[in-house]
């Protein structure tokens, strides 16, 4: 299976915050849509980075609550992991796991068309899990 056949299922909303705006909008718009990290975009339109839970709390631990009045892009990651729609999703288990990160832009000739996260990974695997798991059971049955 591959990253397209995540985002088939998941659908390609990216919610998505500019690079000038406020940590605090960064912050209510993770809280309202119940997700932990926004794609970060400059003045272009283009990816510039992505901001998570991790980098706000990192950011209030070292300047305290004035963090919440810096601009995005002084704690968001610049440093991109990204994927391709035509990766596998076990090579993408593994590259997320061994990074330590829990997001991956999607991004095909320069365009973001989604976002996947660990816990999309993990339910897609899980579900072809359980879909092997009937077919073998299906297969013993009718012996």
């Amino acid at each position: 299976m591959y990253v397209a056949d995540i985002l088939k299922r998941k659908g390609t909303q990216v919610i998505s915050i500019d690079a000038a705006d406020p940590v605090s909008v960064a912050v209510e718009r993770l809280h309202a849509n119940r997700i932990g990290a926004l794609v970060v975009m400059d003045g272009s339109g283009r990816v510039a980075g992505i901001i998570s839970e991790r980098d706000i709390v990192r950011g209030l631990s070292e300047h305290g609550p004035d963090v919440l009045g810096q601009r995005v892009d002084s704690l968001m990651s610049r440093k991109l992991h990204v994927c391709a729609p035509q990766e596998e999703i076990r090579d993408l288990m593994a590259r997320m796991t061994h990074s330590r990160i829990r997001h991956l832009p999607v991004i095909d000739n320069d365009r973001l068309l989604g976002l996947i996260s660990i816990g999309d990974v993990v339910k897609h695997r899980l579900d072809e899990v359980q879909t092997e798991a009937m077919v073998l059971r299906d297969i013993v049955i009718s012996r």
